[in-house]
């Protein structure tokens, strides 16, 4: 076990580094990176997922997926070079952050839109922000640049069904899948139109598809600013579905300043291949943590693994260099 942390490019969800455990395992390695406020019983999921991907996942039905490019909530300008730069013609962009007024919102968008052209899609992404009218207001308002979907606009199944109802774009749920007790609830609230699934939330790439099967709403699949190595799971959970009608969410890797393997899987023509990421020394050496630092996220991977009812061998294989003081590696 090996654990990392990675400078973001920009503050990202309130986050500013990126950080989790490394897991190597029969079949290569996993990805274990709950975001810093979930409790044991969320991080089960994530750890779940990654002992799945170190032990196999399941065989694909396409060798390259389409990816979209995210925008975080950046100015206008910033917005429109990441878009022009990408080389995707799909956007994500996000919008709501705290901090930042409405009129930010439609200038960022406006950009990325101008950047795409009018072929290029564009969707938002609230993060649950907005309070019911809010997000129906803005939602209008932002369809003037003719929006693909709009993603979790409100916190709550029942808030999203009513904005579905007062609104044309259709509405994408995310949070209230992947933070659910019973993900299955979205169907039955009548809350959405598209499922944006994530592997290590959902429990590993096996759990999301029995999810996307059961919700029986078009899926897209999306990345919880991963390396590598946790991308290469969300991009077996796109290759395995039977239709994939949406450009994913898994070219998040330009967020991050640096990855952990030499074969980095970044969007070359608005796709990412369908293959593993393995890990490279010379390359986690910037960014690998030790002493209290991975200690802290051995204690976290230890609660989760409780929660699973054991089965990580955490106390066998204990984490390189976790005994030695600070923290180690360039780009800190």
């Amino acid at each position: 076990m090996r654990v990392f942390s990675i400078p973001m490019r920009t503050r990202f969800r309130g986050v500013t580094r990126r950080e989790g455990v490394l897991l190597d395992g029969p079949a290569g390695w996993g990805e274990f990176s709950p975001f810093p406020e979930y409790g044991a019983a969320e991080c089960a999921r994530w750890l779940a997922a990654a002992r799945e991907a170190a032990a196999g996942w399941p065989a694909p039905v396409r060798d390259r997926i389409p990816v979209n490019t995210t925008i975080p909530a950046v100015g206008p300008d910033r917005a429109h070079d990441l878009a022009k730069g990408s080389g995707c013609r799909t956007a994500k962009v996000k919008v709501a952050e705290r901090g930042q007024a409405d009129a930010d919102d439609l200038a960022r968008v406006e950009a990325v839109r101008d950047a795409l052209g009018p072929g290029g899609r564009i969707r938002i992404d609230a993060n649950g922000a907005w309070d019911v009218e809010h997000a129906a207001r803005m939602i209008r308002s932002l369809d003037r640049w003719e929006l693909e979907y709009a993603e979790q606009p409100c916190a709550t199944l029942d808030e999203l069904a009513r904005v579905r109802r007062l609104v044309d774009v259709p509405v994408a749920a995310d949070e209230s899948i992947r933070r659910a007790e019973d993900p299955l609830k979205v169907r039955a609230a009548e809350a959405a139109d598209i499922a944006v699934l994530k592997v290590q939330p959902l429990g590993g790439v096996r759990a999301a598809l029995a999810v996307a099967e059961a919700c029986g709403l078009p899926v897209v699949v999306s990345s919880a600013v991963e390396t590598s190595v946790g991308l290469a799971a969300g991009a077996a959970l796109a290759a395995a579905l039977p239709e994939l009608p949406y450009a994913c969410g898994l070219g998040t890797l330009p967020l991050l300043e640096g990855d952990v393997t030499g074969a980095p899987l970044r969007p070359v023509g608005g796709e990412i291949e369908v293959r593993r990421a393995d890990v490279d020394e010379e390359a986690l050496a910037r960014y690998e943590v030790t002493g209290a630092d991975a200690e802290a996220w051995l204690r976290r991977l230890a609660a989760a693994d409780a929660v699973l009812g054991g089965g990580t061998a955490v106390g066998d294989a204990p984490l390189k260099g976790a005994g030695k003081a600070g923290r180690t590696g360039a780009g800190r």
